[in-house]
């Protein structure tokens, strides 16, 4: 067996993961049970992999698609990790100097 040739390129996931980010967020608008959105974004990734970047060779479509959602569902996890603990810290710092103006 021989490995597929891949050819990507920076736009591929400049372009393909914000996309896959964007269109899992639209799903969001829809009443759909939150375990289900990881595997939407890998249906999409899959699919922009296969269809638009990769449509010559299915198996770098599919190896490609793997990475593109993996890496959109990653960067959504980062981003929102790093949200919750932005807004954490911002609380406490508004209640400890909240407490400091009544002492």
């Amino acid at each position: 067996m021989e490995f597929p040739i891949i050819h990507t390129n920076f736009w591929d996931g400049v372009i393909a993961v914000p996309l896959i980010i964007i269109m899992t967020q639209i799903f969001k608008l829809f009443p759909i049970p939150r375990q289900y959105f990881p595997t939407i974004a890998s249906v999409i990734g899959f699919s922009i992999s296969i269809f638009i970047s990769h449509r010559n060779d299915l198996w770098a479509g599919v190896f490609m698609g793997g990475f593109y959602s993996a890496a959109a569902v990653g960067t959504y996890a980062s981003l929102k990790t790093s949200w919750i603990a932005f807004k954490q810290r911002q609380t406490k710092k508004r209640l400890t100097q909240t407490a400091g103006e009544y002492d």
